[in-house]
Order: structure tokens, then sequence, then C-alpha cells
């Protein structure tokens, strides 16, 4: 037990740790490094605890957009190799390097830290039919996660990556230097997962592609949604409720096409009594989803923001039992716990307003910019 929950013990009092949030969009696809985040979620350290903290960054590789950047983290130079092997087998590594950091006094016992950008090798498109190149990634991460001691892939997606581990979030960030790394999004988080104990690769967010997740709050439909997901090829190898949030988001956005809004329907819908109040086409769409994507209903108090290629998103609960703030300013949209986190680095903007529960608020870059960032153009 850490020396300040020992005096909170001592005091009787409880610790009021609550999960800080952060997310900001530049829609222009402008890029500007990780200060703005580490400043904001330092704002809220309250309601962290120094067992987690992360952040996710997006456009940070633009000289190797085309290319998949694998963040892994591995407890022993064995697991470091054996995942090496299994990764030349399916996939063709462009190239590797130690992820950099810098000495932070209070970061202690960090595994290896290690990049990786790599694009599926033919002869794993021949194995495995006509998957496409992000099932062949998922199959890999669900593989190294699962069945290779020690590994852990934190994230995988085209250029963007996940930056995470055991402290308070601004120590995270200084460790990991991301005020030297510009992208046009960033998600931030403190505390640790729901359900779990503080080690590395639990810290929020979490990744699958270019999904990433941060969470306040608690799932209490895991189990239920655990299951439906494992129908799909998901293994949710962490024990915690927000990685059934991130596989969701994958399954609903990327491999059944559903529009944004009707995947935030999916994962927190109407009630029923909203529903018969409802327009007929709208209800009928309600009806529809929540009859078909009933295994992706997220019960328990959430707030949560997704970050995308395309852009970010936050949702709340249907019955906002978790803080939710969002803000515009220009061609940035910022939410977060607390206001306080948004003025720390944006003073006077435009509009400010408390997210509906079950409504997305939605952050979407500018089109033109869409295929610029993924590298093909």
């Amino acid at each position: 037990m850490m020396r300040g929950q020992r005096e909170l013990v001592r005091r009787g009092e409880k610790d009021a740790s609550g999960c800080a949030i952060f997310g900001v969009i530049d829609e222009s696809g402008r890029r500007f490094t990780g200060e703005e985040a580490m400043r904001a979620i330092a704002t809220m350290r309250e309601r962290s605890c120094g067992l987690g903290g992360g952040f996710a960054a997006y456009g940070i590789y633009p000289e190797r957009a085309d290319l998949y950047a694998l963040h892994v983290m591995f407890d022993s130079p064995a697991s470091q190799e054996m995942t090496r092997g299994y990764l030349q087998s399916v996939c063709e590594i462009a190239h590797e390097e130690p992820i950099p950091t810098r000495p932070v006094e209070a970061i202690r016992s960090a595994p290896i830290l290690h990049r990786y950008f790599v694009r599926p090798a033919r002869g794993a498109r021949e194995r495995f039919g006509d998957a496409g190149d992000d099932d062949l990634v998922v199959r890999l991460v669900m593989y190294v996660n699962a069945e290779i001691e020690g590994a852990f892939v934190v994230s995988s997606g085209r250029n963007m990556g996940v930056f995470k581990g055991v402290g308070y979030p601004e120590e995270i960030g200084a460790f990991f230097r991301l005020e030297e790394y510009e992208g046009h999004a960033w998600l931030a988080h403190g505390r640790f997962p729901t359900n779990t104990g503080g080690w590395w690769g639990g810290a929020h967010p979490f990744g699958l592609l270019d999904w990433a997740v941060v969470h306040n709050g608690e799932i209490s439909s895991y189990g239920r949604n655990r299951r439906y997901l494992s129908d799909f090829g998901y293994q949710c190898t962490l024990h915690t409720d927000t990685e059934v949030i991130c596989y969701l988001c994958d399954l609903l956005s990327r491999r059944h096409a559903l529009p944004l809004e009707v995947a935030a329907c999916a994962m927190a819908p109407p009630f029923w009594s909203r529903i018969e109040r409802m327009a007929a086409a709208e209800a009928l769409l309600a009806k529809a989803v929540r009859t078909v994507y009933g295994g992706a209903l997220l019960n328990g108090p959430f707030s949560i923001v997704v970050g995308h290629s395309r852009g970010l998103f936050g949702l709340n609960d249907r019955t906002k039992l978790r803080p939710m703030v969002a803000a515009r300013s220009g061609d940035r949209l910022y939410l977060a716990s607390e206001e306080a986190a948004i003025r720390a680095v944006c003073d006077s903007p435009d509009r400010v307003w408390h997210a509906e529960g079950g409504v997305p608020v939605v952050g979407a870059l500018q089109e033109e910019r869409v295929a610029q960032l993924a590298g093909t153009t």
C-alpha cells in the first residue's frame, strides 16, 4: 500500500479518486505537441492515484503512415525474442526501435518498451483466406496477448500510438517525452483500470488497430459483453471492463460498418420507455439496434472518450452517472471530466456544454485531411 493510502486509512477517510479523462482534436488536422494533453490531465490530479496514467496520440508517425505501429511491452528479453519471431512469421517488419523514454524519479520498474512498424506478409494473407490487413493485425494482437507470456501489445494502429504505465499521467507523459511528439488528436487518462491492480499494461488507454479508449466509471455488464465479443473472435485477456468498449467499437464500426451514431446507440441505447415516445422511423431504428446488438449494451456508470483514424467522440451512459464536459474553440473540440482541464489549455472557448446521456459528442477530421494522414495521397 502506498504511503498516501496508508494515511487515508489511519484517518478513516475514503480515497475519492474517480478517474480523469481528457480528449482534444484539431479537426483541420493541424498537429500540436502532447504538452497540452499533459497540462490538461495534470489539472485533475486529485482524480488519479499514481497507479495508472496514459495517452493516445494520432498523426504522430506521418513518415510511416502506411504501416501499422505496434507498441509492445515485454517482461523479459526472452518474451521479446519470442514475440519478434512470431511477428516475422506473419509480418514484414519495416522498422523497429526502443520507444524513447527519459528517467523520471517517480517512474520505476518499467518493462521493456519497443515499437515495430509492420505490414502483414503476403503469406499471412494467403493463410487466412480473404481476411483483410486489419483483421490480420487483430489476430496478431489477440495471439500475442493471449499466448506469449510476458508480452503485451499496447497499440496497433496506423499513424498513432498509446503510451501508458504506472504513475500519475503527467509523470507518464514526461517519461515518454510526449512533448516531442506532434499529433492532431490526443487522449489522456489518470487512474488505474476498474477491477484490476495497477500494472503497466492495464493502464488506460486501451487500444486495438486505430481505436483507443479512456474511461471513467464501471461496466457492470462486462461478463455479458465479453461473452458476446468472444463469438466474433475477440479475446479479453486483461480482465478489466474498459477492454470490451475498445473491441465493441472495432466490431460495430469497422467490421459491421455501422455509422458512429448507430454504434453509440448500440452501446448506450435509449430506454424502452423513451423508444415508445419516439417518432415511428426513429423508434424502428432504435428497436432494431437494441434487438440485434443486445450483447453490445453497456450497463453501469461511464463516460468515455474514443479516438479513431477519422476523429474522436465522447459518450456518457444513458442516465449520465459520470461527468463529461465538452467545449469548442475554432477547429478544436475538447472533452474532459472537468471544465477546469479544458480551461487549463483553452482559457476562452467559444462554447462549453455538458454532454447528454447516451448522445455522442463527435469530432471529425475534415475529409480532405483523412487521406493525407493515412498516407494514401
